[in-house]
């Protein structure tokens, strides 16, 4: 079975989109056929080749217009976030509130999109050449979405493709399709260009197909398995590929106890532990082990897990029984090797509450891989060096967080760790979306965020004189 394979049957006639909730069905889309992807890349070339003469100004207006649209409807989407993907109402406003804010900044960015000049008398016969630097679109973006964040994820690639003045085709997850459709249509209504951004349906074969169609790159979001298939499909044009993390919170002994535990409540059952940076494994030093696990227990506890439409809920279920499945089979097999389960546990459907494990071994299933669900796995440590080895042996290297005010311990973690970013009294969900978000090693290649995505998918062109 290839990695894409699972994501969804490709002969439907519709995909039905399930509440992960209840079951209900929130709305259908229709699989698109190859020879549809390709005809979508088609016409994206020629709206992109008429586009690529716009000016920053006009492409800041279409990038505010849609955001201004976005808002007018926030509620809407933000219900229909929360259906498809069954995260809770609050956590649906705030990705409608982000996706306005990453449009916005990439209208922003598109001002800024300068070149520089070089001298060239470094070099024989060049004292009185120049070399003159910009950046030109590349053209067609292919943009490929995973289901945790469906509108703001997709508008990182949208809104600096735009603002670079390129095309995009864009495919969701078939899991949860409905709000990137939505986007699509408020593009149309907003004003932009026919054509310039479409958004196609279904799943590993019209993620492959997208990926072999004539786009000229190609920005993906999801797993390393399905990244590595994309990529081989893809051939030799460029990928930026965020492939997930299995990132730590380190705790030393003089950090802030409550804090550091609101944290981690706070990034590890967003939306039920379904996010790339989600706080995966947690670090604490053995001097204050005992008495913060306690305290994330006691928080753990107090979590309200439920219907996801319900404002007093904070966390709902993961996205469908298969995924539950998963996390109850690594929850179960880290028991098997001696871990501790302190709250919570294997689920009932797709309904996973909120788990804390102890003494997890680092060579279990849990531990060493991403695991999406909202499971806290414990580890004591006694000096940061061996922590930070520990974590560099793993195959993501996506984000990490460390909670300390020891100026030199912070140095070291900042300089040690093997990851894409550090964040400091902060866990490793934090971003920022003008900033560069990515990792090393099996977490991806390139980086998303505003102001560097941007030039990723531009072109370097030198004119010397």
């Amino acid at each position: 079975m290839s990695p894409l394979s699972q994501l969804v049957r490709s002969d439907l006639e519709y995909i039905d989109i399930l509440s992960p909730y209840d079951g209900r069905l929130v709305g259908q889309v229709s699989p698109t056929s190859t020879r549809a992807i390709v005809e979508a890349v088609t016409r994206a070339q020629r709206a992109q080749a008429e586009f690529a003469f716009s000016t920053p100004a006009e492409r800041r207006r279409l990038l505010d217009a849609l955001a201004s649209a976005i808002a007018q409807e926030a509620e809407p989407l933000a219900q229909l976030i929360c259906a498809e993907v069954g995260k809770t109402i609050a956590e649906a406003r705030n990705e409608v509130r982000r996706a306005q804010n990453t449009l916005r900044l990439s209208g922003d960015a598109a001002t800024f999109l300068d070149g520089e000049v070089l001298h060239c008398g470094i070099v024989a016969g060049g004292a009185n050449r120049q070399a003159v630097i910009t950046y030109e679109p590349v053209g067609v973006v292919g943009a490929i979405t995973p289901f945790n964040y469906p509108l703001n994820l997709l508008c990182h690639k949208l809104g600096p493709a735009i603002a670079a003045g390129n095309a995009v085709v864009a495919k969701p997850s078939p899991k949860a399709p409905l709000a990137a459709q939505r986007l699509a249509e408020l593009a149309i209504e907003t004003g932009f260009p026919a054509d310039l951004f479409q958004v196609v349906h279904g799943g590993a074969s019209q993620a492959i197909a997208l990926a072999r169609a004539p786009i000229d790159l190609l920005s993906f979001t999801g797993g390393p398995a399905a990244g590595l298939a994309l990529k081989n499909a893809a051939g030799l044009i460029r990928c930026l590929m965020e492939l997930g993390g299995n990132d730590p919170l380190f705790v030393m002994p003089d950090a802030d106890i409550e804090a550091a535990t609101r944290t981690v409540i706070a990034q590890r059952y967003e939306i039920a532990g379904q996010s790339c940076a989600a706080i995966k494994k947690l670090y604490l030093h053995a001097d204050i082990h005992e008495w913060m696990l306690e305290a994330v227990v006691e928080a753990a506890k107090a979590v309200r897990h439920g219907d996801p439409l319900d404002p007093a809920t904070q966390m709902g279920p993961v996205i469908d029984a298969l995924a539950a499945e998963q996390v109850g089979a690594r929850i179960s097999a880290a028991l098997d090797q001696g871990a501790r389960l302190l709250l919570g546990g294997p689920g009932n459907g797709t309904m996973v509450a909120p788990t804390v494990l102890a003494d997890v071994s680092p060579d279990c299933e849990l531990f060493a891989r991403e695991t999406f669900g909202p499971v806290i796995s414990v580890r004591r440590f006694d000096d940061a060096e061996t922590a930070i080895a520990e974590v560099n042996a793993g195959e993501h290297g996506l984000q990490a967080g460390v909670f300390s005010n020891d100026h030199a311990v912070l140095k070291r973690f900042a300089r040690d760790l093997h990851v894409g970013g550090v964040m400091i009294n902060e866990g490793p969900d934090f971003r920022a979306e003008h900033v560069p978000f990515g990792g090393i090693k099996g977490s991806g290649l390139g980086r998303e965020g505003v102001r560097i995505a941007l030039r990723e998918m531009s072109e370097t062109k030198v004119v010397i004189d």
